[in-house]
């Protein structure tokens, strides 16, 4: 398993439990040491994040550099940056999965 202990701003993760589980999403805020709210700009808008505790979530290496930098100049980030953010780690995913099953 990927380090539980440190989540960051503009990491992206995995759902592993609950409704939406298998998705991935960004996380927008850190509410304390278990729990995080994230976002992925479609379903789950950033004005509505859903508070997740991290135990449920799988931590991502990637951490989309748009979004630390729209959260720090202005505490806001759009959804559309949200979901290129998603696209992006979905797609970067799939190739890797595809050159493993080669």
């Amino acid at each position: 398993m990927n380090s539980q202990s440190n989540p960051q701003l503009g990491q992206l993760v995995k759902i592993r439990k609950g409704r939406n589980a298998d998705q991935a999403a960004v996380i927008v805020a850190i509410a304390d040491s278990r729990f995080v709210y994230i976002a992925d700009g479609d379903k789950r808008k950033f004005d509505q994040p859903k508070k997740k505790n991290i135990l449920h979530l799988e931590l991502q290496p990637m951490i989309s550099s748009e979004v630390v930098n729209s959260l720090n100049e202005s505490g806001r980030v759009t959804n559309g940056k949200l979901r290129y953010a998603v696209h992006s780690f979905l797609e970067s995913t799939n190739i890797q999965a595809e050159e493993k099953g080669d």
